[in-house]
This record gives C-alpha cells, structure tokens and sequence, in this order.
C-alpha cells in the first residue's frame, strides 16, 4: 500500500504534466492508457458520458480546467487503488524512490508558510526551548518513526526528511528522551526550522542543550496518538487557507 503523502506526490506530479503539456487531451490519454483503465470505466466513475472523455483527448473540448484535472488523476488513482494498486505502486518505485520507507509516517510541503506557533497549538505541544523563534515561518513538515529511522537510514538517507526544504517542524514519535534525535540532526548537520517530539514525559538533558546550540525550538506533542498529531498539522494548514504544492 502506498502512503498518502506518496500517492498525493504522485497526484500532483501526473497534474502539473496534464497542465503543462501543449496538448492537455494527449497527456489525459497517456495517463489512462498507463493506468490502463477505459475510458468507459473512467466516465463512469468520474460521471460523464464516454464521449466527453473522447472529446478530451481527442482534442475536440477545450482544455479541461484543474477541477477536471484533479478529479480525472484522481479518478485514475482510486480505480487502480481498487483493482490492488499495482501501478501506483510501480510509480511510487520510480517517481519517489527516496520515499519508500517505513520511517516517513507522512509528510508534506506548503506552497505558503505557516508560523512554528500555529504547528505548536495544533499538536498541543509543551514548549521546551526556543520562544524567540516561535513565529518563524516553515514550509512543510515530516513525522518520523524513530525507530524505523535509526534502523534504516545512513546518513546520506537522512536527506530524505527534509522533503523540499529544511524550513519545516520534524516530529519524531516513539521518542524516549529525545537525545537520539537530536543527536542524529547535530551530526548530519542539517537543521530544521523546530523539532517536536512525541512520546516523552520528559526530554534528556542533552536533547536540550543540543537545542540551544542549534537554534531549533524543541517541542513535546500532548497529543496521545500519532494519527492525532497528523490531523492538527493538517487541520492548521487548511485553517491558514494554504495552497498545497
């Protein structure tokens, strides 16, 4: 099963060639072809008559909005999803191979920022250090499963946390202390814009000082589930009313 944030990347990067090509219709047809769906199935569940997906590709309609857009690629996606999702995982090995990895629970890039402070209340955290930077903008963010990470990622593979940019919160779950995470970040030498952690009572010593030396307001999430934190980040971005990449 592919990820969320995975497929979403899948989604958005089948749109932007739709939008991007100099015949929309053509591109529409490749896709459904490499799917290999009909477009008799894809009318029906999109709720068109098959000749209006003909006229698309065909190029007899004007160039379908993105509302179309996005429903067509999604469209696409549900159905192979349906029929065990075999292609979307095929893409996700060839698009995003970076991705592919039980230590990256969900990730996600803004196209606008969005202040650490608003990240911090939507996932009830507990401020440990770093008040002064609270109203710092970041772009994006990724949850980590600790555990998953320490026992698949080199250093290079590290990278892959950052998504597009380092101005984004990493949440790291399964935490105890939250020194290994702190240290990970101190050695590999790339800094996010805040750190929240979520799992401990109480953060280790060291975790702390780490912080101060790297600038990085550190942060515990209250919240009692993982799947809860996801929803507050998500839940803060929609209230800012942020376009998605």
């Amino acid at each position: 099963m592919v990820a969320d944030f995975v497929r979403n990347r899948i989604a958005n990067r089948i749109a932007g060639e739709v939008v991007l090509s100099e015949n929309p219709g053509e591109a529409m047809k490749k896709w459904r072809l490499i799917f290999n769906i009909q477009q008799v199935q894809l009318a029906s569940f999109l709720g068109f008559s098959p000749s209006v997906i003909s006229d698309y590709e065909g190029g007899r309609r004007k160039s379908p909005g993105s509302q179309i857009i996005r429903k067509f690629v999604f469209s696409l996606i549900k159905i192979d999803e349906l029929k065990g999702g075999e292609k979307l995982e095929e893409l996700a090995r060839t698009f995003f191979p970076e991705l592919i990895t039980k230590a990256i629970i969900d990730m996600d890039d803004f196209a606008a920022p969005i202040k650490i402070r608003d990240i911090a209340e939507a996932v009830d955290a507990q401020l440990i250090w770093g008040e002064e930077s609270m109203d710092n903008p970041i772009y994006g963010y990724t949850v980590i499963d600790s555990l998953e990470a320490i026992k698949e990622m080199s250093g290079d593979e590290f990278l892959r946390l950052f998504g597009a940019t380092t101005q984004r919160v990493l949440v790291f779950t399964k935490v105890r202390t939250g020194r290994s995470p702190m240290v990970a970040i101190k050695v590999r030498g790339f800094r996010p814009s805040a750190v929240v952690l979520h799992g401990p009572d109480k953060v280790d010593s060291l975790a702390v000082e780490l912080a101060k030396a790297e600038k990085i307001p550190l942060m515990i999430s209250r919240k009692l589930l993982v799947e809860d934190v996801i929803k507050g980040i998500k839940s803060a971005v929609a209230a800012k009313g942020l376009p998605k990449e």
